[in-house]
C-alpha cells in the first residue's frame, strides 16, 4: 500500500511538472501571444516590433536555449488564452496544432519566422483567396532574399510558395469556410546552419462567405459558331491549350485576384474586408494546378458560358471593333451582351444582376492591325448591370495560384504574329496580363457604379495591376526600365477613395452585420433661410461629390461614412452652406459653378446641377398667405420632345377654407399628371390628363380620410429622364401604390 502511494505521489509531482511547463506555452519565460503581427506603419511600409512580442524577452528566451543565463531571475508565466494564438517563435520538444491539424513537435525558435502585416490574428474575412503581406527578420539591419512556403488548414489545399525579397513578401492563401490555421515556413540560403532552426510561424484566419450579398456573375461570351478558342503562340497553344476549358480556368483565377486585390483595399480604407462574392458550385478545382491532376472537387467560382445570335464573323466585323478609327458601331458589341446576358440569367422586374462578360472571340486582325470582336465598356441599367472586355490577353492570365507570381513576371516578348500589344503596353506577358486583368476589372468597376477618377484603377493603373501581388518587378517593356527593386504596399494600385465610398454601400459588399437598409434610396434637399440647404435621406446620407464647372474627375467630396460597423452611423439630414462648401475646393475653382452629386447609403443619388442658384433668392417664393416658400430641385430632366417644366401652388395649402379630397394620378409607364379635387368641386391640374403613355383611361383616384383631418405629407418620386412614378404620403402614415413605373428612375 506505502509503495502505491509513492508511486501515485510522483506521478501527481511528474503531473504538475509537465503541466507547469505547458502553461508558460514554453516559452522559456517569454510572455504568450494572442495575435499576429499586424503592425501597420504607414501601409505596412515600416518594419516595427509588434506590439505582443517584447525583444527583451525573446533575447533572454534565446539566451536560455543556448544555455546562458542560468542565474537570471525567471519571468512570470501566464495561462495561455484558450483560442490558439499566432506562434512566431517555436520551440523544440513541445507539441502544439499546427496548421495542418495534427500535433508535432516545435521546432528551434528563430527571429527570422515570417510575421504577417496585413492580417491579424483570428481576424474574420469574406473571401476565399485572400492576399497577406509580412516580413521575415528586419529588412533594416540585414534584408536577404529566400522562399515561403505555406501550409493550408488541414492540408486542405496544396502546399504553395513564394518568393521573399529583401525580407519582405506578399503570397495568395485559399481559405476554407470557418477557421483556418495556416502555417508558414521561411528558408533562405543565407540563413543555413548547423542549428537545424526553422523559420516559422503560424496565423489562425476565419472564413465566413457573404452568402447574402448578390454575387459578381462571371460569363465567356461566344459566337453562335464559335469553336471556343482564343488567340495564342503556338508554345503557348502546345503547353496549356487554348481551348474553352483554360480560358475558363484563366478567367476564374483573373476573377480571384480581382476579389483578392479589393478585399484589401476595403479594408486599407477602414471598412473591414468587404469584398464582392461569386456565384460558386461544386466542380473540378482549378485554383491549384494540382486539382486538375487528381481530380479534387471544390466550390469554386462558376462561369457561365453563353452563346448569342451573331456568328464570329458578325463579332469580328470592323466596324464594331472599338479600337478602330473608323468603326460606326463601336457600342454595338456592348449591346450584343446585353441581349445575351439578359436571355441568359432572364431576371424578373427588380432582380438586379451584375455580370463581367468577357468576349472570347476577341482577335487580332494582323491585316488592319487591329484588335476584333473587343471593346472595353461597363455600366447598364434596369435589370442588368454589366462589364464587356475582350480575351486577346487571356494566354498570359495565369491559371491557379501557383502560376501568380510567374505569370506576373514573365518577360517574354509580345509575338504581334499571333497576339495584340494592346495600345503598345502590352509588350511581354506580364504587362499583357496586367492591362487584361486591370483593364477588364476597370470596366468592371464602371458595372459597380464607379466613374473614371482622379486616379487608381478607375484611371489608368492597370499597367500596375501586378505590384498587388509581387515584391519585385520585372523589366518593362512600356518604360524601357527595369521594375522596382521593392514593391511595397505604398507602391501598389488602388481603389480610390471614392470607390471604396461606392462600394461600402454597394449591395454586392453587404455584410451580415450591416443594418438592413430602407426601401426609399432617394435624397431630398430643401433650401431654407440664409443660403442654407438641408439634405435629408431616410438611409443616411454617405458622401457628397463636389464639381466645380470644369473640374472632372471629382476631387474634392465630403463623406459621412468613415467606420467598418454595419451603415447604421449615417447621419439622416445635414445642413449645407455655400461657404463651407467653396472652402473645400481649390482657390483657382472657388468661384465657379457649382454641382453636387449627393449620395445616400440606399445607393439613391441627388444631382444639384447649380447649387448657387438653388439656395439663391430667386428659389424663393411668397405664398398668399404671407410666408416664405422654397424651390426644390427639379426632378425628371425634361430632355423628352413636348415635355416642359411644370408646377402648382396648391389652394389647401394657403387656404384653411379649401380642404382637398382626393388626387387623381394619370399615369402609364410614367406619369403624365395629377390632378387635386377640393370638396367644393374645384379642382387643379399639375400635368396634363393622360393617359399619354398607356395606362388606367380616366387615371387612378386616392382618397384622403378627411374626417380625421387627413392631409398631404408628401411624395415620394422616382425620375430619370421623366417622371416614371409617383407615391403618396399622408399625414396619418398611409401611403398610396407607387403610381406610373415603380422601377424606372431613381428614387
Amino acid at each position: 500500500m506505502p509503495f502505491f502511494k509513492d508511486l501515485r505521489r510522483r506521478s501527481k509531482a511528474s503531473f504538475k511538472t509537465e503541466k507547469s511547463s505547458n502553461d508558460s506555452d514554453g516559452s522559456n519565460g517569454s510572455e504568450p501571444t494572442d495575435k499576429s503581427s499586424t503592425t501597420l506603419d504607414s501601409i505596412y511600409g515600416v518594419s516595427t516590433t509588434p506590439s505582443s512580442l517584447h525583444p527583451s524577452l525573446s533575447n533572454l528566451a534565446l539566451s536560455k536555449a543556448n544555455g546562458a543565463g542560468a542565474g537570471a531571475m525567471p519571468l512570470p508565466t501566464r495561462a495561455s488564452p484558450a483560442n490558439s494564438s499566432n506562434n512566431r517563435y517555436s520551440i523544440t520538444g513541445l507539441t502544439s496544432p499546427v496548421s495542418n491539424g495534427s500535433s508535432t513537435p516545435k521546432l528551434p525558435l528563430s527571429p527570422y519566422a515570417p510575421r504577417v502585416l496585413s492580417v491579424s490574428e483570428n481576424s474574420w474575412v469574406h473571401q476565399k483567396v485572400l492576399l497577406i503581406y509580412g516580413q521575415t527578420g528586419d529588412p533594416a539591419q540585414r534584408a536577404f532574399d529566400g522562399t515561403l512556403t505555406i501550409t493550408h488548414h488541414q492540408d486542405n489545399f496544396p502546399q504553395t510558395s513564394w518568393p521573399v525579397n529583401d525580407c519582405h513578401f506578399k503570397a495568395l492563401v485559399h481559405l476554407s469556410p470557418g477557421p483556418n490555421r495556416l502555417r508558414i515556413d521561411f528558408v533562405s540560403p543565407k540563413l543555413r546552419d548547423s542549428t537545424n532552426t526553422s523559420h516559422s510561424s503560424t496565423i489562425l484566419i476565419n472564413y465566413l462567405p457573404m452568402v447574402s450579398a448578390p454575387p459578381l456573375q462571371l460569363v465567356i461570351l461566344l459566337g453562335k459558331d464559335s469553336p471556343g478558342t482564343y488567340d495564342a503562340v503556338p508554345e503557348r497553344i502546345q503547353r496549356e491549350g487554348n481551348g474553352l476549358d483554360t480560358a475558363i480556368r484563366k478567367f476564374r483565377m483573373a476573377a480571384y485576384l480581382w476579389q483578392a486585390f479589393t478585399g484589401e483595399q476595403m479594408h486599407r480604407n477602414g471598412f473591414g474586408r468587404r469584398c464582392f462574392r461569386f456565384e460558386e458550385e461544386w466542380q473540378t478545382g482549378s485554383l491549384s494546378y494540382r486539382d486538375r491532376e487528381t481530380g479534387q472537387m471544390r466550390n469554386e467560382a462558376k462561369i457561365h458560358v453563353v452563346r448569342t445570335e451573331k456568328t464570329v464573323a458578325e463579332l469580328r466585323d470592323l466596324d464594331l471593333a472599338q479600337q478602330h478609327d473608323k468603326a460606326q458601331r463601336k457600342g454595338d458589341l456592348f449591346t450584343i451582351a446585353m441581349d445575351a446576358v439578359k436571355a441568359h440569367f432572364n431576371p424578373l422586374p427588380g432582380q438586379k444582376q451584375y455580370v463581367s462578360v468577357l468576349l472570347l472571340d476577341t482577335h487580332w486582325d494582323t491585316r488592319s492591325k487591329t484588335i476584333t470582336g473587343h471593346a472595353a465598356l461597363g455600366g447598364g441599367g434596369g435589370e442588368i448591370q454589366l462589364a464587356i472586355f475582350g480575351s486577346h490577353c487571356l494566354q498570359s492570365y495565369p491559371t491557379s495560384i501557383e502560376e501568380v507570381v510567374p505569370a506576373l513576371s514573365d518577360c517574354t516578348r509580345t509575338d504581334t504574329n499571333f497576339v495584340a500589344n494592346d495600345c503598345n503596353a502590352a509588350g511581354s506577358n506580364w504587362e499583357a496580363a496586367n492591362i487584361g486583368i486591370g483593364a477588364h476589372l476597370h470596366e468592371t468597376g464602371h458595372l459597380l457604379g464607379c466613374p473614371h477618377q482622379e486616379s487608381g484603377i478607375m484611371l489608368a493603373d492597370a499597367v500596375h495591376f501586378n505590384r498587388t501581388f509581387l515584391t519585385r518587378e520585372p523589366y518593362s517593356t512600356r518604360t524601357k526600365e527595369q521594375g522596382m527593386r521593392l514593391v511595397l504596399p505604398k507602391d501598389e494600385i488602388k481603389w480610390h477613395r471614392l470607390d471604396a465610398l461606392r462600394f461600402r454601400t454597394h449591395p454586392c459588399f453587404r455584410l451580415q452585420c450591416d443594418q438592413p437598409t430602407n426601401s426609399e434610396d432617394g435624397v431630398v434637399v430643401w433650401p431654407v433661410e440664409q443660403g442654407k440647404l438641408l439634405v435629408t435621406a431616410v438611409t443616411g446620407i454617405a458622401f457628397i461629390e463636389l464639381y466645380p464647372e470644369g473640374d472632372e474627375p471629382c476631387h474634392s467630396w465630403i463623406e459621412y461614412t468613415n467606420t467598418d460597423v454595419g451603415l447604421g452611423g449615417s447621419p439622416k439630414q445635414v445642413l449645407l452652406t455655400e461657404g463651407d462648401l467653396r472652402s473645400r475646393l481649390p482657390e483657382d475653382r472657388k468661384n465657379k459653378k457649382l454641382r453636387l452629386e449627393i449620395h445616400s447609403i440606399g445607393q439613391g443619388k441627388l444631382v444639384i446641377e447649380d447649387f448657387g442658384q438653388l439656395i439663391s433668392k430667386k428659389a424663393g417664393v411668397k405664398l398668399p398667405n404671407g410666408q416664405a416658400g422654397f424651390y426644390g430641385s427639379k426632378l425628371g430632366a425634361a430632355q423628352m420632345e413636348g415635355h416642359e417644366p411644370t408646377q402648382v401652388l396648391l389652394h389647401s395649402q394657403s387656404s384653411q377654407k379649401m380642404l382637398l379630397r382626393s388626387i387623381k394620378i394619370y399615369s402609364g409607364f410614367a406619369i403624365d399628371g395629377l390632378e387635386f379635387f377640393y370638396e367644393d368641386g374645384s379642382s387643379q391640374l399639375f400635368g396634363k390628363r393622360g393617359p399619354a403613355t398607356g395606362g388606367v383611361p380616366g387615371g387612378s383616384e386616392f382618397f384622403l380620410d378627411t374626417r380625421k383631418g387627413e392631409s398631404i405629407f408628401g411624395f415620394y418620386v422616382r425620375a430619370g429622364f421623366w417622371i416614371d412614378g409617383i407615391q403618396i404620403l399622408t399625414s396619418s402614415g398611409r401611403r398610396s401604390a407607387i403610381f406610373g413605373n415603380p422601377l424606372g428612375g431613381s428614387g
